[in-house]
């Protein structure tokens, strides 16, 4: 079906989401590379005095941030040729040597297959001064034999981001905005705790016992806060023109920014016979067939992409369903029918 003849459907299948309480508001896009269709629903809080959601109106994107931020700069790296996919972690990232993360690859890194431990549990294993967590994180064990199995786990990302502050040396807020978000126009994206006067235009997240009150432009990851608000796992606030540039950027197969051979390999399988399947962080969306050509990444507060090469098409779905619950049961069942019918499935 032709873009332009989603919107009612689309409309409709966002506005359910806000009357049935799935979240307060939502904003979206799905498009090629020159042409889409976006709207919004719902307001930035159940309040009937809360602003409405717009097109533009910013989310924190959660674990988003490891596609816009580590993803993005892991495939610059390699183009560039200063990092390789089987560079090991002992080679790029000095802490790791003499410890259980040494021999873990890059590849095993971006495709979940490394054998890190699965949560994340910073404060709890060691404290809350950053150079203690970051030296407790490069000389944990691991949990698993790497290459071995898929297991998604935000540690992957959070070290990717210290091999990419290390090999530029600059913090990864000041590495995304040179080299991906200043070249492609994303002037709307970046690291929280956002500047005072953004309220009216941030989507809320979860209650916080501590602020007394939802989150608003600070992330909701505790584990981000605690390293400052800024590393590979989350923290990232974006919206959906800035989110819909990024994946055009990844459908137009040409420019400095997002090489094309890059794009290509992590919209791949790279997991063989491994289950579930990975491409390099990007991973099949769930409900598809290979024939489908259909990549996803979501976020813990409501937030998801996808991207069809084949079809030349993307969609964004941003959403602040974490305000209501943790609970993804229904989102996710809202995602699946967004997802069929951004893409004709």
């Amino acid at each position: 079906m032709p873009i332009a003849n989603l919107t009612d459907k689309l409309t409709a299948l966002v506005e359910a989401g806000v009357h049935e309480h799935i979240f307060p508001g939502a904003a979206w896009a799905v498009g090629s590379v020159h042409h889409s269709v976006a709207g919004a629903a719902g307001r930035l809080t159940p309040e009937p005095g809360s602003a409405a959601m717009q097109v533009d109106t910013l989310f924190d994107i959660a674990s988003l941030t490891k596609i816009i931020s580590v993803w993005s700069l892991t495939g610059w790296l390699v183009k560039q040729k200063r990092l390789r996919l089987d560079s090991r972690l002992a080679d790029v990232l000095p802490g790791t040597q003499g410890y259980a993360l040494a021999p873990v690859t890059i590849f095993q890194l971006l495709t979940h297959t490394a054998g890190l431990p699965l949560r994340a549990r910073l404060r709890a294993s060691y404290g809350e001064v950053y150079d203690d967590i970051v030296r407790g994180v490069l000389r944990e064990p691991l949990e698993g034999i790497p290459g071995q199995a898929v297991d998604y786990t935000d540690r992957a990302a959070l070290i990717l981001g210290l091999v990419i502050e290390r090999l530029l040396g600059m913090p990864l807020d000041h590495v995304l905005e040179e080299h991906i978000l200043r070249p492609l126009g994303m002037a709307a994206t970046g690291y929280g705790p956002l500047a005072p006067g953004h309220d009216q235009l941030v989507a809320p997240t979860e209650y916080c016992e501590q602020a007394g009150a939802h989150l608003a432009g600070v992330t909701h990851d505790f584990s981000t806060r605690l390293l400052g608000g800024v590393c590979g796992i989350s923290g990232l606030f974006s919206n959906v023109p800035d989110l819909q540039r990024f994946l055009q950027a990844m459908l137009a197969q040409h420019g400095d920014v997002l090489d094309a051979s890059w794009v290509q390999a992590s919209l791949t399988v790279q997991t063989g016979a491994l289950t579930p399947s990975r491409g390099l962080f990007w991973h099949p969306a769930a409900g598809t067939e290979p024939n489908d050509d259909v990549w996803c990444h979501q976020g813990f507060t409501g937030t998801a992409l996808w991207l069809s090469p084949r079809r030349g098409r993307h969609a964004v779905l941003l959403t602040n369903k974490l305000y209501y619950t943790r609970d993804f049961a229904r989102i996710n069942a809202l995602r699946g029918d967004f997802m069929r019918c951004a893409f004709g499935l």
